[in-house]
């Protein structure tokens, strides 16, 4: 499912007119970048977590020259499945 299907399914589902669905879905995905960018949760209970955490710095095997290259540590967000979304899925 694209964007534009997303937005097609919850126009629907939330009886709303598709403009709507579509700025209701830009505000969730913009409050959820600000959230994360200030490293904060965002947790909505049974369907998903999304945090930020960091990944340390490593080193990583260039595969063609064999060359050992050093992977600096990054802030990645990790997303988690909540149970209720799991489940749906089984």
């Amino acid at each position: 499912m694209n964007k534009a299907e997303l937005v097609d399914a919850m126009a629907a589902k939330g009886d709303m007119p598709k403009a709507a669905a579509k700025r209701a879905l830009e505000a969730f995905i913009e409050a959820t970048k600000e959230g994360l960018k200030k490293e904060q949760r965002v947790s909505l209970p049974g369907f998903a977590t999304f945090k930020v955490v960091e990944r340390p710095a490593g080193t990583a095997r260039n595969v063609r020259t064999g060359e050992t290259i050093k992977v600096p540590a990054k802030n990645v967000v990790k997303f988690k499945a909540g149970t209720t979304l799991l489940d749906s899925v089984q």
